[in-house]
């Protein structure tokens, strides 16, 4: 696929790109670069190739999801500012 210099304008246009006049050409043959590689990579052949996450293979550590910390809500109040009835207490910013 071969950008033109008209789409190449419009292009920049609409990525909110100043591009000079001169310049043009250039946007475009990059561009058009840019949709050959994209073309080629469709060629390529993945059937049975998983998604990868990492280039090494690596498994996250799980840990059973469980309640660690619970009846503590004194000590975490202890350092607020304000704390009333057992909240966090803060300024009005709506009226």
């Amino acid at each position: 696929m071969s950008i033109d210099i008209e789409t190449a304008r419009r292009v920049a246009h609409l990525a909110r790109i100043r591009v000079e006049e001169e310049e043009l050409p250039a946007l475009a043959g990059e561009l058009s670069g840019i949709l050959t590689f994209m073309e080629e990579l469709n060629e390529v052949d993945v059937e049975g190739v998983e998604p990868m996450v990492s280039v090494t293979p690596m498994r996250l550590k799980r840990r059973a999801d469980v309640v660690t910390d619970g009846d503590i809500q004194a000590e975490v109040l202890k350092n607020a500012p304000d704390a009333r009835e057992g909240f966090f207490a803060v300024p009005k910013v709506v009226e």
